[in-house]
C-alpha cells in the first residue's frame, strides 16, 4: 500500500498574487503529474490542508480541475486557508465527508485506515481540536484495534522549534490529542501539513510528521523568535509505505 501525500496547496485563481509570484496552480499541475508518473504509483492520495488559498467556489473548481488527472482515490481535508462548506460542496459528491459539521471522517485505503480531522478556525492561521472531535476519534480508533491507521490533520499538534508558528500558528487541544493517540497504539503516523517544511517528531507513542509544500517552503529560523518567510526550496510531498514485512516508512520525495 503506497498513500501520496500532498499538503499546502494554496491554489487561487488565474492572475491572483499566489498564482504569479508562486505559481501555485502550476506546481501543483507538476506535482499530480509526478505522482502519476510514480512507479509503483500511489493507491491514494491525501491532502493536508490550505488547498485554495482564499476558501472561495471558483478555487475549489480550479482545484479539482487540477486533481482530476489523478486515476486514484483522492482525500481532502481543511486548512486553515480553507473554507469548510466551500470544500464540502466542491468535494462532498465524493461520499467521504460528512454532510454538516466538522469534516472529521474515516476511509479504509487498503490494508491502512485513514482519520481525518478538521482543525479549522474560520479566519484564523492556529487551529483547534473540540472535545466532540477528540471522542470522535478515540470512537474511531476503538473500532478496530488491531488495524493499522494513519491520523491526519492540517495544524502539527507539537511545537516546532521555529516559535513564530508555534506561538501564532498552532494548535489548541494538542495535549488532548496525543492523550487520545497514546491509547491506541495501532496508530502508525499522524500525518500534518501547515509549516511547508519536513519535520518529524514523537508523538503520543507514534511519530508525527509534516509534509512539505507543492509550492514554495517556509523558511527554517530555528532563532527566537525569528520570522517567518517563503523561500524558493523545491516543492515536494510524501510517500507513506505500508508492508506487513516492513511496517509504515515514509519518504520525501521532490518534484522536479
Amino acid at each position: 500500500m503506497l498513500l501520496a501525500q500532498l499538503s499546502d496547496l494554496h491554489v487561487g485563481l488565474p492572475g491572483s498574487k499566489v498564482d504569479l509570484a508562486y505559481e501555485s496552480a502550476a506546481r501543483l499541475e507538476r506535482a499530480v503529474a509526478h505522482v502519476c508518473a510514480l512507479d509503483p504509483r500511489p493507491d491514494a492520495v491525501v491532502l493536508t490542508g490550505d488547498l485554495v488559498n482564499d476558501g472561495t467556489p471558483a478555487e475549489y473548481a480550479r482545484l479539482a480541475a487540477l486533481l482530476a488527472p489523478l486515476p486514484m482515490p483522492v482525500y481532502v481535508l481543511p486548512g486553515n486557508h480553507d473554507d469548510r462548506e466551500h470544500l464540502r460542496q466542491a468535494f462532498g459528491a465524493r461520499g467521504y465527508l460528512p454532510p454538516s459539521g466538522p469534516l472529521c471522517y474515516a476511509v479504509d485505503t487498503g490494508p491502512l485506515r485513514l482519520l481525518a480531522l478538521d482543525t479549522n478556525v474560520p479566519g484564523q492561521p492556529s487551529g483547534r481540536l473540540e472535545a466532540q472531535q477528540l471522542a470522535w476519534l478515540d470512537a474511531r480508533l476503538a473500532e478496530a484495534r488491531a488495524r493499522p491507521t494513519l491520523v491526519a490533520l492540517h495544524h502539527p499538534p507539537f511545537r516546532t522549534g521555529i516559535q513564530r508558528a508555534d506561538d501564532e500558528m498552532g494548535l489548541e487541544g494538542a495535549d488532548a490529542l496525543e492523550a487520545v493517540v497514546r491509547r491506541h497504539p495501532q496508530v502508525e503516523r499522524v500525518l500534518c501539513g501547515h509549516l511547508h517544511r519536513p519535520i518529524v517528531k514523537r508523538f503520543g507513542g507514534t511519530v508525527a510528521t509534516t509534509c512539505p509544500s507543492t509550492m514554495h517552503q517556509l523558511r527554517l529560523d530555528l532563532r527566537s523568535p525569528g520570522g517567518l518567510a517563503l523561500v524558493p526550496e523545491p516543492p515536494a510531498l510524501q510517500l507513506h509505505l505500508w508492508r506487513e514485512d516492513v511496517g509504515l516508512v515514509s519518504h520525501t520525495s521532490y518534484v522536479g
